[in-house]
């Protein structure tokens, strides 16, 4: 018996687009938002910690976070991440995804909250309280990956299914131009009330003790879009896929989905007994791993090099902005005018760069499929790092040029593999293993995230050109590779799940 054949699988595959479609995009894409915007938004403001609480006279330099510290702050939050990736991938599957995709969103709200109060004076209690604020504000961060992902590729028809995961993921774009929008329009209200003088002329005047508040609040206002999507969250019916598949309850499934989406389902609850039983194996089976193992290898692999790249980027970019001289350096600026003007840049390339090639993905991962957007975004990343790192020297003298480079790096990430790395572990596994898969997937991910915080910001932190140079032409390397392991990887467009993972009884892709 055909699992394509059970009228409320059939019924999801082939309904046309509804409202309740985007209004799920929405839903699930606001814990985007707010995760961009919480993970991106400590690049904005940690030069302005360095400035507030580590300044020593002794070196005649801007304060500055200390390489260890700085390494802390900025990638604590992706070690919550990946924890709360595996955490809530397993609970995900193991207690259906409604009952858990609240609990994420609780967890980012209050630790969003307690990152901006973060107690205590001195640079060891402030630094402290935050990193553990933000460890667990990663935890919630890692859990909205793979819920949101298996919730939208559960709820999609077959035909648009992949641009509307990837319309999920694109909120991640806005949550990116939003950090540095939000960190921009505040410091230039607290500039125009608490004016200062560059660090050059008078190093302790140049730091504005109210700039200790803006860090505080920039980081608190990522509580607010997670707020605002709560309510709707509760009032998502479970997945219908989980409901037949995994409890056992074609009836219901029918009913929540008939509720929600127009269209009319029959209850079939005579033929999931046997669909059940072909499919109750384990993660940790010789038949899973026959099944989809080379899927589960190239779906870690891809994210894990992909996300060496991509977050090396994003959180080095404040460090090469004034390498390249795209901002003024930090001792010809005040510590507010030193964030007006990351944030600034950063807005620009998030705008122009970022934001572009996610929505490129949402138009043309139907026509073009998930492995070529994937094999040429990796191959573009590479080819545009290896010739920033070659000729880094050269584009000094020629700085919009290389912001150019570096903006187009970020297009195709996101016109590539950022997005179908999030989008493919949602689509090639069974539904009793989805949720699970995907967290092994994103996990892998944040591993990689993790070497770009810990291993490649420490050569770019002081601007040495020669550090730069070598990280730019490793992260070349990863890419190439990349692109390499994409092809343990099948196509998915335009095929249902069921068929993809091998649930109706065939043989899976």
């Amino acid at each position: 018996m055909s699992s394509s054949n059970l009228a409320v699988l059939n019924a999801l595959d082939n309904a046309r687009i509804q409202l309740y479609h985007v209004t799920a995009i929405i839903i699930a894409g606001m814990g985007f938002f707010t995760d961009a915007y919480d993970l991106f938004c400590i690049s904005t403001v940690s030069k302005l910690l360095g400035r507030l609480y580590y300044y020593d006279p002794i070196t005649g330099n801007p304060g500055k976070l200390p390489t260890n510290v700085n390494n802390v702050v900025t990638g604590v939050a992706l070690v919550g991440t990946l924890s709360g990736q595996l955490v809530f991938g397993w609970a995900g599957d193991k207690l259906g995804r409604k009952k858990v995709y609240g609990v994420t969103l609780i967890i980012m709200v209050i630790c969003a909250i307690g990152s901006g109060i973060s107690f205590g004076s001195s640079a060891k209690s402030v630094i402290g309280t935050l990193c553990f604020f933000r460890f667990w504000l990663g935890f919630g961060i890692g859990g909205d990956y793979p819920l949101s992902a298996t919730i939208m590729s559960e709820y999609a028809n077959k035909k648009t299914r992949g641009k509307f995961i990837a319309a999920v993921f694109a909120m991640q774009g806005v949550g990116i131009i939003f950090a540095g929008l939000v960190s921009m329009i505040l410091s230039k209200i607290f500039l125009s009330r608490y004016h200062a003088v560059p660090f050059s002329k008078d190093p302790i005047l140049s730091t504005q003790p109210q700039a200790d508040f803006l860090w505080r609040i920039v980081l608190m206002l990522g509580a607010l879009p997670a707020m605002l999507t709560f309510f709707w969250r509760m009032k998502m019916p479970e997945s219908g896929r989980y409901t037949a598949l995994i409890e056992g309850n074609a009836k219901k499934a029918a009913a929540d989905m008939g509720r929600v989406l127009d269209i009319d389902i029959q209850e079939e609850s005579d033929k999931l007994s046997e669909i059940r039983a072909s499919n109750n194996y384990e993660l940790l089976s010789w038949e899973f791993f026959d099944r989809h193992g080379y899927h589960l290898i190239g779906t870690m692999s891809t994210w894990f090099l992909l996300d060496i790249a991509f977050y090396s980027q994003n959180l080095t970019q404040k460090d090469i902005f004034p390498a390249m001289g795209l901002t003024k350096q930090a001792a010809d600026l005040s510590a507010l005018e030193e964030v007006y003007e990351t944030s600034c840049a950063m807005f620009i390339v998030a705008l122009l760069g970022t934001f572009p090639g996610y929505w490129f993905t949402v138009l043309f991962i139907e026509s073009l499929g998930r492995f070529f957007i994937q094999v040429m975004g990796f191959i573009m990343m590479s080819s545009f790092m290896l010739l920033m790192g070659v000729f880094y020297d050269s584009l000094k003298e020629h700085k919009w040029l290389f912001a150019l480079l570096y903006g187009l790096t970020f297009f195709f990430a996101n016109f590539g593999p950022n997005s179908t790395t999030f989008v493919l572990p949602a689509e090639l596994f069974p539904t009793r293993l989805r949720s699970t898969c995907h967290a092994l997937s994103a996990a892998a991910g944040k591993a990689g995230a993790m070497i770009g915080a810990f291993v490649v910001q420490t050569y770019t932190l002081d601007g040495d050109v020669t550090k730069i140079k070598r990280a730019l032409l490793a992260l070349s390397f990863t890419n190439i590779l990349g692109a390499c392991f994409t092809f343990f990887l099948s196509e998915t467009k335009g095929k249902s799940l069921e068929e993809i993972s091998g649930e109706d009884g065939g043989q899976n892709i």
